[in-house]
């Protein structure tokens, strides 16, 4: 039985050990740098303001060609509740984009709501099915009578984003 404490008390520190190291990992891998409100801060890819475009000059891109790849600034409209895996921003044109993340290799705090911020990636206009829909709704807080409500495909912007760097 004494021999059993010490075997145990050995697994566990190296469990401990590995189980910090593979945090760091991720940490590093997904660019996180938030500063001390715990949301403003680069998320996936650095990135910084030089070079961007403004949404308008986005939406007139896409009506003319299938995508558009740049950097953009906005505010933040919403955020997925449950993880940060998305973000919405309103448009020039009174729409909303839903902003995903590339891989889905990061995610933004979910409290980021209303804050400033640069994207870089890639925007499309794209059909989004219902199922999608509920699920987004679903995400974003909606009611069940919301969400049922939603009975319709909808075309909608969407960018996916490298990077995201939120002031």
């Amino acid at each position: 039985m004494k021999m059993k404490v010490p075997v145990l008390l050995v697994l566990l520190l190296t469990f401990s050990f590995f189980a910090c190291d593979d945090a760091k990992k991720v940490q590093e891998t997904t660019g996180e740098t938030a500063s001390e409100d715990g949301v403003s801060g680069t998320y996936g890819a650095p990135l910084s303001e030089d070079g961007m475009f403004s949404l308008t000059h986005m939406l007139e891109t896409l009506k003319s060609e299938e995508k558009f790849e740049g950097k953009i600034s906005g505010e933040i409209d919403e955020v997925c509740v449950k993880k940060g895996c998305w973000l919405t921003m309103d448009l020039p044109n009174g729409e909303s984009m839903r902003v995903t993340f590339k891989d889905y290799g990061f995610f933004v705090p979910k409290n980021a709501h209303g804050y400033p911020v640069v994207l870089e990636g890639e925007a499309v206009k794209v059909v989004t099915d219902v199922a999608s829909l509920r699920h987004y709704a679903q995400d974003g807080g909606a009611s069940a009578e919301e969400i049922e409500n939603i009975t319709e495909p909808k075309e909608e912007y969407t960018f996916v984003a490298t990077g995201v760097l939120i002031q």
